[in-house]
């Protein structure tokens, strides 16, 4: 399977992504942009977007990036720095790019930004290879 094909078969399965409404725009290898719609179930007390939220889409990004080679990753540790709130009918995309590949572990920057390109968040992800293949799990 190629990149895409790998992504899509992880999305298939994927239940909080999909009830994220996350769409995947551009996948390549250990690559890819991401986009979510926001809708009023994920706005918090503060009428802004749960960091929870912003968090487990850019965990998205991470694994169908870190993922879509077709060898298994998992989050390793993750450090999100939130810059803008985000507030219901944005749309959220994020793009995850590999910064350092290891035999074991791999580092993904996550770059979280709305409609008009501002900056939301900033994720960085570290993964552990667990030395198995996607469609084996």
């Amino acid at each position: 399977m190629n990149p895409r094909q790998v992504a899509e078969y992880m999305f298939d399965q994927d239940e909080f992504s999909q009830w994220m409404n996350i769409k995947l725009i551009e996948v390549k290898e250990n690559y890819c942009l991401i986009e979510m719609p926001i809708k009023k179930e994920m706005i918090n007390g503060l009428k802004t977007v749960h960091g929870g939220v912003t968090f487990a889409f850019a965990d998205s990004a991470l694994a169908f990036s870190s993922n879509n080679s077709g060898d298994a990753a998992v989050a390793l540790n993750c450090i999100i720095n939130f810059t803008k709130a985000g507030k219901e009918g944005d749309v959220f995309r994020a793009e995850s790019i590999l910064v350092n590949d290891t035999r074991k572990t791999a580092v993904y920057d996550i770059k979280i930004t709305n409609q008009n390109e501002e900056l939301i968040a900033k994720f960085v992800g570290t993964v552990y290879k667990i030395g198995k293949k996607v469609i084996d799990l």
